[in-house]
C-alpha cells in the first residue's frame, strides 16, 4: 500500500515512517502546490496526509484506490467533504494534538492585552512616558470573558485564565446551560457575548455560517474598551472590519494569530492598526504539540488501512 503526505511543514516524518515501515507501506512526500500536482502525486495512494492542500472534487474523482484523508490539523475546510462522502473515502481530522498550546496562547494574549501591556511598550519606545490614567485599566477580578465556542479549547482557555479572578460567560449552541453552569460558566446568546464581554474569545470551526461571523456590524456591538481575540478560523473575522473598528475605536485592541489569507496580503491595514497584535497562526506550535500531530495522524491512517474503528472522523 502507498501513503502520500501531499504538503506539509515539518521537518520530519519519523511517526510516518515508522508506521509505514511497520506495515509495508511505502511514504511518498511531496510538496503539492496546485490542483494538478496533486492528482500527479496521490492518484494511486491508499491514504493521503494533508496540511493546507485543497483537496477539491476534481482530486477526490482522480484518487483510485483512496481509503482516508488525515488533516494535519484540527480544521477540514480545505476538503470537499461532500465529494470524499460520495467517492466513499474517510476523512479524519486530529482535534487534541495542540489544545494546551492554542489555550495558552490565546491566554497569553488575554492577559497581555487586558493590561494593556503592548500599548505602553509601543509608547516607551515611542519615546513617550504616559501617565497611568493614559489607557482605562481594569483588575482582571472585574473583567468578563467572553467564550464563543465552549468546546475543548474554550474550556482549557478558561481554566488558564480562571485563578486570575475574571468572570466567564460563553455561547455555544451545542452546550447545555446545565453543563456549563457547573464549570461556573453562564451560557448566553451570541450577542450577549459580545455585548457584555471585555475580552472575547473566538474557538469556533469555520462553516458557511460562521465564516466572517465577526463583520462591522458585530464589532460595534462590543465595548470600547473590549478585547477580540481569534485563535482558531482566520474567516471567522473580517479583518477589514476589524481594522476599520481599531482604527475607530469601536474596541481597544485585536489579539488575532489567524487570517482569511495567510500570509497576509502586503497592503492589509491591519498593519497600520496600533492596536492590533499579530502572530503568523503560531498559537497551536510547540514541539511537543506538532509530534503529538504526526504521531496521532500516523496512527489514525494505520488504524484505516487495518480496517480498525477510527478515532477522529469527520
Amino acid at each position: 500500500m502507498k501513503v502520500v503526505v501531499t504538503d506539509c511543514t515539518f521537518e520530519s516524518f519519523a511517526h510516518e515512517q515508522a508506521m509505514c515501515d511497520r506495515n509495508g507501506y511505502e511514504l511518498a512526500i511531496h510538496q503539492c502546490l496546485g490542483e494538478q500536482e496533486l492528482i500527479d502525486a496521490a492518484a494511486d495512494a491508499d491514504a493521503l496526509f494533508v496540511q493546507y492542500a485543497q483537496i477539491t472534487d476534481k482530486v477526490m474523482a482522480n484518487l483510485k484506490r483512496c481509503k482516508v484523508i488525515v488533516r494535519y490539523g484540527i480544521g477540514v475546510d480545505s476538503i470537499d467533504l461532500d465529494s470524499a462522502q460520495k467517492h466513499g473515502i474517510a476523512v479524519c481530522n486530529v482535534p487534541d494534538y495542540g489544545i494546551s498550546e492554542v489555550a495558552e496562547h490565546a491566554a497569553s494574549l488575554a492577559l497581555s492585552l487586558g493590561r494593556h501591556l503592548p500599548w505602553w511598550d509601543q509608547q516607551i519606545r515611542a519615546g513617550n512616558w504616559p501617565a497611568s490614567t493614559a489607557t482605562a485599566l481594569h483588575s482582571y477580578s472585574q473583567m468578563t470573558v467572553a467564550i464563543v465556542g465552549a468546546g475543548r479549547i474554550g474550556k482549557a482557555l478558561i481554566e488558564r485564565l480562571r485563578p486570575f479572578g475574571f468572570s466567564f460567560i460563553a455561547y455555544d449552541p451545542f452546550i447545555e446551560a446545565a453543563e456549563l453552569a457547573a464549570l461556573g460558566i453562564s451560557k448566553v446568546t451570541l450577542d450577549e457575548a459580545f455585548v457584555q464581554g471585555d475580552i472575547v474569545s473566538l474557538h469556533l470551526p469555520l462553516t458557511p455560517d460562521t465564516e466572517h461571523l465577526v463583520n462591522l456590524q458585530r464589532l460595534q456591538q462590543m465595548k470600547s474598551s473590549a478585547v477580540l481575540i481569534n485563535t482558531s478560523r482566520g474567516a471567522l473575522v473580517d479583518t477589514h472590519a476589524l481594522a476599520q473598528a481599531l482604527k475607530h475605536g469601536s474596541i481597544a485592541f485585536a489579539g488575532i494569530d489567524v487570517f482569511e489569507q495567510e500570509p497576509l496580503a502586503e497592503n492589509h491595514p491591519l498593519y497600520a492598526c496600533d492596536r492590533a497584535f499579530l502572530s503568523p497562526h503560531i498559537a497551536y506550535y510547540s514541539l511537543e504539540s506538532v509530534a503529538r500531530l504526526q504521531q496521532y495522524a500516523a496512527e489514525e491512517v494505520e488504524r484505516a488501512l487495518s480496517n480498525y474503528p477510527l478515532r477522529c472522523p469527520v
